[in-house]
């Protein structure tokens, strides 16, 4: 006798649930940079969000990592992790040194990669496996 067996679709992810959150981290940070130039209070919510923007980062990493080792995924997700903390190092640097002539340019790029990533990660086609049972 025969069976099919598919990869259950519509199920959220730890990966995907991580993307997603530093993809809206970053788009706060962009929020909050415009009330740095209009109220007081911006500059507060700008810090606050740069410490959950480097922890999603973070969260982001130990996903992926834990998608590809017990899960069995593509590596690949770890070198896109990883960048995104790297980036995300820089962008805390620059904006510690008050260079927002680099600060803005960059968070620009990573929320448009983060972006990217996020529409990968959600747009993956999981393989179909078939299985013959005897």
């Amino acid at each position: 006798m025969a069976t099919q067996t598919t990869a259950v679709r519509g199920r959220i992810t730890f990966l995907q649930v991580s993307i997603a959150l530093q993809t809206l981290a970053i788009f706060f940070q962009a929020a909050t940079a415009g009330l740095l130039l209009t109220s007081s209070f911006g500059a507060t919510l700008h810090d606050v969000g740069s410490r959950v923007m480097y922890g999603a980062s973070m969260l982001y990493v130990l996903a992926a990592v834990l998608a590809w080792r017990p899960g069995g995924g593509s590596p690949r997700p770890i070198l896109y992790s990883s960048g995104f903390l790297v980036l995300a190092s820089v962008q805390v640097v620059l904006g510690i040194a008050h260079m927002p002539s680099l600060h803005v340019p960059l968070g620009i790029l990573m929320f448009g990669l983060s972006m990217l990533d996020l529409g990968r990660v959600l747009s993956a086609r999981r393989p179909e496996r078939t299985g013959r049972r005897a």
